[in-house]
């Protein structure tokens, strides 16, 4: 394969740290590389040291002349005073741009809420990442490098990032270079992963799940000392292993290898169990939501929702922003009162959340950790049966990744990640007995993820997890619901089931940015096209009236219905979700046709 670019005896120093020391790496022609490693191993300095965009003090960079690089960072911000229209496609026209498959294809999938006219001051911080990172996807590069470009995502934004990758370059062709901790990401899309660490750049083959189990195989043959870690991986690749078919089926994974590896490896919770300790802790009444809906300022958040919420339940809740996950949660902790229908806690309930607002850290920003964990109790159990070991404090920083040294160091003073697992041990050494996970994974490197998935995989609690993080969700949590048209609904077939779906209403849509695009939308209707459409939003306002109608006979009748009944409550559960589907799918061709017919 070509060479792209590549550097050379690489030295990186700083003046408190050494970053890299005589490291060698090259990008060919059809690479597609993730990097991982701790946080402040140095992944975004070599980004912007492959760039170009910092120079080394020893060594050099080379590329191959005429390649066409592009970066997007995370220190990267677009011009506040343009427009997003032109901050993405700059002055090209709009039938220049409009005409271009790959430029469509990017700002429908990154930018269909976004006003096209909107200047980027007014956008919010996610929005404005998301202009940034269409406007770097719109060019024609032959090497892209991405940090953190998941940030600001959601399930369905990850999911079109990753298909727009794989199929951007023909599978010999172009150079992709991306950081993230999204681990699913990573193994959708990377060939090859690059581990960063102690000053040099370890590669392997394949995605994450090769990675893991090649990491496995060297940390058994490595010292005594590397045991802890190896366990933790080991119980990483279990999971792989037994817990998602589609990452165990790719050819580079060694299955064999794999097997043999974790033969004597127990799964990586044991539910009977965890629910047992659960409803010793809880009782059998947690949370029920009983026809709980929400409403502000006249619209309609959360209808009818029906939510038994069972001790020792691990759930992972899915939906669109602005789609009323977090009315859903404040429903559960009582931050919400539901407009109809009423919320039942069980009197041993005691809720805690780990909020992406580090609340519990607020009033000890100048207290140092070791005396935070001081006055709080003096152990903690992890595990459970006869698996079960006590804890001290001191030893569950260990276990998350804090140094000796960190636990002299203010709370001001610490990383983002590392306020983010004192926050999380605090948490747990309050022992609530239901623990709600609003995106836990900002400001961690997929080691320390690792690290408190474990944890939680002991936790003898009811778990609720609210994430755009796919791994995450798909490893802690044992069952999915997702927030769609202010209802929930269950995913049997879970983060998959959830993205067909959603594909299907955004394949039924118009093209998303053509809203705010113009040169996207048709140029209006006239004649015997008017009146077919008129005719067809008419008709689509008699069914919908229908068919919101049945839906409430069919609440009616599932209340009604013996509740002992499973196979009954399941055919009537999945007319309903029939019905609900069915009107989604017309209120969307109703918007078609309305922009169309104002036009």
């Amino acid at each position: 394969m070509a060479h792209l670019l590549g550097g050379e005896k690489l030295r990186l120093e700083y003046p408190t740290r050494l970053v890299f020391d005589g490291v060698t790496v090259g990008l060919n022609e059809g690479d597609r590389v993730g990097v991982v490693g701790r946080n402040g191993d140095g992944k975004s300095t070599l980004l912007r040291l492959l760039a170009g965009r910092t120079e080394p003090d020893a060594g050099r960079v080379t590329r191959r002349r005429g390649v066409r690089l592009g970066m997007l960072d995370q220190a990267d911000a677009v011009d506040p005073t343009l427009t997003v229209a032109q901050a993405v496609v700059g002055g090209i026209e709009e039938h220049v741009w409009a005409g271009d498959a790959q430029a469509r294809d990017v700002i429908a999938g990154l930018l269909g809420d976004v006003p096209w006219d909107a200047e980027v001051g007014t956008l919010s911080g996610g929005q404005r990442r998301r202009v940034g990172l269409a406007a770097l996807l719109v060019g024609d590069h032959d090497v892209i490098f991405l940090d953190e470009p998941t940030n600001h995502l959601d399930v369905e934004g990850i999911a079109w990032l990753a298909g727009h990758l794989k199929k951007r370059w023909a599978a010999d062709a172009g150079g992709l270079v991306v950081v993230t901790h999204d681990r699913w990401f990573l193994d959708e899309v990377c060939t090859m992963t690059w581990e960063v660490h102690d000053r040099v750049i370890e590669p392997f083959e394949g995605g994450y799940a090769a990675y893991i189990l090649q990491r496995v195989e060297r940390d058994r043959m490595a010292a005594a000392s590397e045991s802890k870690r190896q366990n933790l991986m080991r119980k990483e690749l279990a999971w792989l292993r037994r817990g998602a078919p589609a990452r165990t089926s790719k050819p580079r994974f060694r299955i064999d290898a794999a097997n043999q590896l974790i033969e004597n490896e127990p799964p990586v919770r044991n539910p009977v169990e965890l629910k047992q300790m659960a409803t010793a802790r809880l009782g059998k009444d947690v949370v029920d939501l009983l026809d709980a809906s929400v409403s502000y300022d006249g619209r309609t958040v959360l209808r009818d929702i029906e939510w038994r919420i069972a001790p020792g339940e691990r759930t992972g809740i899915l939906g669109v922003n602005g789609a009323g996950k977090s009315t859903l949660l404040g429903l559960v902790t009582g931050a919400v009162a539901p407009t109809s229908g009423r919320v039942k806690r069980g009197t041993t309930v005691r809720i805690a959340s780990l909020t992406q607002e580090l609340a519990e850290l607020k009033d000890v920003q100048n207290d140092r950790v070791s005396a935070i964990v001081a006055r709080q109790k003096s152990s903690y159990t992890v595990g459970s049966g006869g698996s079960a070991a006590e804890l001290t404090p001191g030893q569950l920083l260990e276990r998350l990744g804090f140094t000796s040294a960190q636990l002299s160091t203010a709370v001001k003073d610490l990383s983002g990640g590392q306020k983010r697992r004192l926050q999380l041990l605090l948490i747990l050494l309050d022992e609530p007995n239901v623990l709600i996970l609003d995106e836990p994974t900002n400001d961690l490197d997929t080691d320390m993820l690792a690290a408190i998935e474990d944890l939680l995989d002991s936790w003898p609690g009811t778990l609720l997890v609210v994430s755009h993080d796919r791994y995450l969700i798909e490893r802690v949590t044992d069952q999915q619901y997702a927030v769609v048209d202010a209802h929930l609904r269950h995913l049997p077939g879970g983060v998959d089931q959830y993205l067909a779906e959603r594909a299907k209403v955004t394949d039924a849509a118009p093209l998303a940015a053509a809203a705010s695009a113009p040169a996207a939308v048709a140029s209006g209707l006239t004649g015997a096209d008017r009146r077919n459409a008129e005719k067809e939003l008419s008709a689509i306002d008699r069914k919908l009236a229908k068919t919101q109608n049945e839906i409430a006979v069919a609440h009616e009748r599932l209340a009604e219905h013996d509740q002992s009944d499973y196979a009954g409550v399941g055919r009537l559960s999945q007319e309903l979700q029939d019905k609900e589907a069915s009107v989604a799918d017309l209120e969307t061709r109703w918007l078609e046709l309305s922009e169309l017919l104002e036009v």
